[in-house]
């Protein structure tokens, strides 16, 4: 009888435990909670992506509550958001966000070279206007008003400024900042910076700049390719006092999120008209000399900088005529046949390469008329110059870079915001 029924227990105990093994292994129905608490580790996983400082609004709206603002902004001064509620991300223009928030009187925009939605020429002269979607009125910051004055900066309590660099000494929003950072240090207005990754950001290359040879091409003494953030290039133009008469700017600099220098990051906006694409950007560096030749970088065609030739090479088997197009209403060698060398399938690089310049030169048919006088403004110096006429080597010229390089990471140093 005992025998029977310890039997009969270890048998229910059996089926018991069959029965739960499967129960347990049935799809389980979460309630709304459960959901919730999932869908909100899923968001805090997602928000490990890269943000721009512009997205991050809440680090920087309120900041300009109850103020008077100018934005120095181009088209690419854009907002990405989304929520939980909205998973799709929509792009706002800064201009427009700011000038909808509450308690914020936005008074007028500043625009860099290219102009506010980014259409100008290289060197164009930019035309003070309104913008036809906020009736906001538009000041340029390019020509013979490089540097804002007294009187438009009168009553404005703070400056916002959010333009993509790309890193590269020559590019002229850099130039821009200086001089906005420096009208607001003589006015004592606070400008607020909002960081965006540099493409470029992964190396540092090229002559540093003798102050000899300052230009709107090339205001500080840096390299080529600096390795830096504009928000990081913001700080070390009032650390070093680079500013006029050694003032500073109250500058607050709203970094990136979840951004390093080793970041790969392909621009969603192009920058100016003659940058296209990641390639272009990555190959300006290199290519841009070229504007101080008589060698094309490829403006007027749709592969700027992203191929170089003139009429004037030979030996070279690629070739293209420039014609008027978008950024380049009068492209070097307009309707000629330029012979050169098609670089689009180049790698991403690491740093610049002068091999094409020294190419260049060797193939001209008269070396006499190669180089005009931008090309020591671009380089900042008239050492390369020389060098490249003597029949330096590629190695023996970035040799004579090195102990300049060296000095000027130390300075870098003191200000970057990333790894």
């Amino acid at each position: 009888m005992i025998y029977n029924t310890i039997k009969s227990t270890y048998l229910f105990l059996f089926i018991l435990s069959i029965f739960c093994d499967v129960s347990c292994k049935q799809p389980t129905v979460k309630t709304s909670e459960e959901k919730e608490v999932e869908t909100s580790n899923q968001e805090v996983k997602s928000e490990k992506a890269l943000r721009t400082a512009a997205d991050r609004t809440a680090e920087y709206i309120p900041l300009l509550k109850g103020k008077k603002v100018a934005i120095v902004a181009n088209q690419t001064s854009v907002i990405q958001k989304k929520s939980k509620y909205n998973p799709d991300i929509s792009s706002f223009h800064l201009v427009d966000y700011i000038h909808n928030s509450k308690d914020i009187d936005v008074v007028k925009v500043f625009a860099p070279e290219h102009g506010f939605r980014g259409k100008a020429d290289a060197g164009e002269v930019i035309k003070d206007g309104i913008d036809t979607k906020t009736g906001l009125p538009i000041i340029s910051l390019y020509g013979k008003n490089k540097k804002p004055s007294d009187e438009q900066l009168k009553d404005i309590d703070a400056i916002v400024f959010d333009i993509q660099d790309v890193g590269v000494r020559f590019y002229t929003y850099i130039s821009t900042l200086h001089y906005v950072m420096e009208a607001c240090a003589e006015n004592n207005i606070p400008v607020i910076l909002l960081d965006r990754p540099n493409p470029n950001a992964h190396y540092i290359d090229g002559p540093v700049l003798e102050l000899e040879n300052q230009s709107f091409v090339g205001m500080h003494p840096v390299p080529v390719v600096y390795g830096m953030t504009i928000g990081e290039y913001g700080k070390m133009i009032n650390g070093e006092k680079w500013l006029k008469n050694g003032i500073q700017c109250d500058l607050t600099v709203i970094t990136n999120e979840n951004y390093t220098h080793n970041t790969t990051y392909e621009l969603p906006i192009k920058p100016s008209p003659n940058l296209p694409n990641a390639t272009s950007i990555n190959l300006y560096p290199s290519l841009c000399f070229f504007e101080g030749t008589n060698v094309s970088a490829g403006r007027g065609t749709n592969s700027q900088f992203q191929i170089y030739g003139s009429p004037f090479l030979k030996g070279l088997d690629y070739s293209f005529t420039p014609q008027p197009n978008e950024g380049a209403k009068y492209p070097k060698h307009k309707n000629k046949l330029c012979f050169g060398e098609d670089l689009r399938k180049t790698n991403y690089l690491s740093k610049m390469d002068l091999s094409w310049l020294l190419k260049a030169y060797a193939n001209t048919t008269d070396k006499s008329k190669f180089f005009n006088n931008f090309f020591v403004k671009l380089a900042g110096t008239q050492k390369l110059q020389q060098q490249i006429e003597e029949g330096a080597t590629v190695s023996k010229i970035e040799q004579s870079w090195k102990e300049d390089l060296e000095n000027f990471k130390k300075t870098r140093s003191k200000y970057l915001l990333y790894k």
